[in-house]
């Protein structure tokens, strides 16, 4: 059994220190032995510039957008990155303040502007950053970094070099969508996002962006609105992560944190504010499980399923089976989910603010819901889940509507489990048995954890003073079993003459394989996908996309 491990605030908050980018990229000095089938790109994204000038950001979320690269092949790995040449950081850069709101941190017009001048600058309208700093993942044949808005930015996966940005609101009517697409084996990619329409009518969209076209053609101008979702308030759209998606399902959760849109357009230009600042909860709505079938596309009106106020980042999978949708997910339960979320991410709180603010943090879980898809009125009153293996329920009310209770898959004291991951390219949309995660020792990433969600058996890796990110899981060519292959993840180790590495461990028994060390420090990253590279680990169905 591995102990819990204090951190210290120095270490800490070395993970959120500004980096420069890279020339050409390093060699690594590894320990232990890559698997020679292991060869192909980690990409990762996350924030590498945390202040402009004098001016700090205030929010994990705001720091610009560093691509980071390990490349492996016949045993040998390679660093690099460079940062996003994104309009935001190039405005920064050139100005040197911050020019575009972020998610925490507010642009005010520029000081040496005279009254008349600011003033006016207030009322230009919203101007959306496209810092995509959360995510890369491929569409086509190309690569894009995203964030939470309305732009994805084109990326060359070799040189890192900053290629296009896209409005995706050109193409699809979303004025943001989430940074955790879904992808066919085909390629094609669905996605959510918000959508306010005319008359201030509010609703989420369900869009799709098809596969590489042979003719060559842009992907994005075939894509579409797939489906529309209703909003439960008419002006207060909730926050969005991400969504559940099987062969024939499309499941979204609609949580009680919600976005202010009173707030956001109206104080925004009057006063300066941040996106941060447009957040609330609303703990009285519950939660509701939105279900749609994929195709042909169609919202399931009838099938209104609701619980308990709970508030989630990230889903793990959704599967079908015997009449019955499990959806399992991270979540986060209390009504001090939104002050928790907002300053655990504060890249400027000292380590004892970060711990104090803990002790108020609502209670993660990992849990499993059941949605019932055959409903008959005279089954009122009734738990309608018959699947043998899970104690969640699912009971039709007299309104209608489905309350559902869960099963707890995994919980600690202050202890979450977060970041998952899975067999995506073998597992998703299917039943399966393992998801792989960070644990959170005080909302800061110390180890990495194994869960098998059926015996509810964890495994643990972790390291005193050590950092990990989000562990991809990579299959072995040729492999059967579900966890057949390696976790990769970038590790930071603060203080150590090495800073950083990539941890290469064994997915079934959660051992360490290798380490690919550097002399440089790499802050946190976020999350990032696995490109694999020409050679047995490309074997055909292993070309796909982590999210």
């Amino acid at each position: 059994m591995v102990s819990r491990v204090e951190h210290p605030a120095a270490g800490y908050r070395k993970i959120f220190e500004t980096v420069e980018e890279l020339n050409e990229p390093i060699t690594t000095e590894i320990k232990g032995d890559v698997p020679s089938w292991l060869g192909g790109s980690l990409l990762r994204m996350g924030p590498g510039l945390f202040e402009v000038g004098d001016e700090p950001f205030h929010h994990l979320f705001d720091g610009y957008a560093l691509i980071h690269k390990f490349d492996l092949k016949d045993g040998h790995v390679t660093y690099y990155r460079k940062y996003l040449k994104s309009d935001a950081y190039v405005r920064a850069m050139t100005e040197k303040r911050v020019v575009i709101t972020e998610f925490g941190t507010t642009a005010y017009p520029d000081p040496c502007k005279n009254i008349f001048s600011r003033f006016f600058t207030y009322f230009r309208g919203i101007e959306v950053t496209d810092n995509c700093v959360v995510n890369i993942y491929p569409i086509g044949e190309d690569f894009y970094a995203v964030t939470e808005t309305n732009y994805i930015t084109k990326v060359d996966p070799d040189s890192l070099e900053t290629l296009q940005r896209v409005d995706l609101s050109k193409y699809v009517s979303v004025n943001g969508v989430s940074a955790h697409p879904h992808r066919d084996a085909d390629g094609t990619i669905y996605n959510i996002g918000n959508c306010f329409g005319k008359n201030m009518s509010l609703a989420y969209n369900i869009i799709k962006i098809p596969p590489a076209q042979t003719d060559k053609s842009d992907p994005f101008e075939k894509s579409q609105v797939l489906l529309q979702l209703p909003s439960s308030e008419r002006l207060k759209p909730s926050y969005l992560h991400s969504f559940g998606m099987t062969d024939k399902y499309f499941v979204f959760v609609e949580q009680p944190v919600k976005i202010n849109l009173v707030k956001f357009l109206t104080s925004w230009s009057i006063r300066g504010t941040n996106y941060m600042d447009c957040f609330e909860s609303n703990e009285t709505m519950g939660t509701w499980f939105h279900l749609a079938k994929k195709d042909p596309a169609d919202y399931m009106s009838s099938h209104k399923f609701r619980t308990s106020a709970f508030n989630i980042f990230h889903h793990i999978n959704t599967y079908e089976e015997q009449g019955f949708l499990v959806v399992d997910l991270c979540t986060w339960k209390g009504h001090d989910f939104v002050y928790n979320y907002l300053y655990m991410a504060n890249v400027k709180a000292e380590w004892e603010q970060v711990k104090k603010a803990a002790l108020r943090a609502p209670q993660p879980e990992v849990r499993r819901y059941v949605l019932p898809l055959d409903l008959h009125r005279e089954e009122q009153g009734k738990n309608l889940v018959s699947l043998p293996y899970t104690t969640a329920t699912a009971v039709l009310l007299r309104d209608g509507t489905i309350w559902l209770e869960p099963e707890v898959l995994f919980s600690g004291p202050r202890q979450a489990f977060e970041f998952p991951q899975i067999n995506y390219s073998q597992c998703s949309g299917k039943k399966y048995s393992f998801v792989y995660g960070l644990g959170l020792n005080h909302f800061i990433p110390d180890r990495i954890v194994k869960l098998n969600v059926q015996t509810k058996q964890t495994w643990v890796w972790q390291e005193e003073e050590c950092y990990p990110s989000e562990p991809l899981f990579v299959p072995r060519p040729g492999a059967t079993e579900e966890d057949d292959g390696v976790l990769l993840s970038i590790v930071v180790k603060p203080g150590a003459d090495r800073p950083g590495c990539l941890l290469v461990l064994d997915a079934g028994e959660l051992t360490e394989l290798a380490r690919a060390e550097v002399d440089v420090m790499i802050p946190m990253t976020l999350h990032g996908t696995y490109k694999p590279g020409p050679g047995p680990s490309s074997q055909p169905g292993q070309d796909e996309v982590h999210v």
